[in-house]
């Protein structure tokens, strides 16, 4: 007849007076998770309670906000660049005049955050 601890399949060792299993972290990966990472992972601790705990149960929590936070990184940058361009907020702009270069790429950044920030807390 098997024991408990042979019909889980798992090992353990004594501490004491107790049986603990030898657990392994699954991901030993550092991930950078930049503000978008941090807003978004907010974002589902708030509003998504259920989908933020099984990410952490599965253990995969810092690889998806690493991932969200590198697509929205690209999406802001792109889309920064792309306006820039289309709005006509050059370098030349940026010698001649440099505060309203400053007041039309602040103008441009700050609806772009508000694109990405849409975008990304879509689910």
């Amino acid at each position: 007849m098997k024991t408990i601890f042979k019909s889980t399949g798992l090992q353990y060792e004594r501490q004491g007076d107790y049986m603990l299993p030898k657990l392994k972290i699954g991901d030993k990966n550092k991930y950078c998770i930049g503000v978008w990472g941090q807003r978004y992972r907010r974002y589902l601790k708030e509003h998504h309670r259920i989908i933020y705990y099984n990410y952490m149960t599965v253990g995969t929590l810092y690889q998806h906000l690493a991932e969200a936070d590198m697509r929205a990184n690209e999406m802001f940058e792109s889309l920064v660049k792309e306006l820039s361009a289309k709005e006509g907020v050059t370098e030349k702009l940026k010698a001649d005049n440099p505060m309203e270069w400053v007041r039309r790429t602040n103008n441009i950044r700050s609806r772009v955050s508000e694109i990405v920030r849409d975008e990304l807390f879509r689910l």
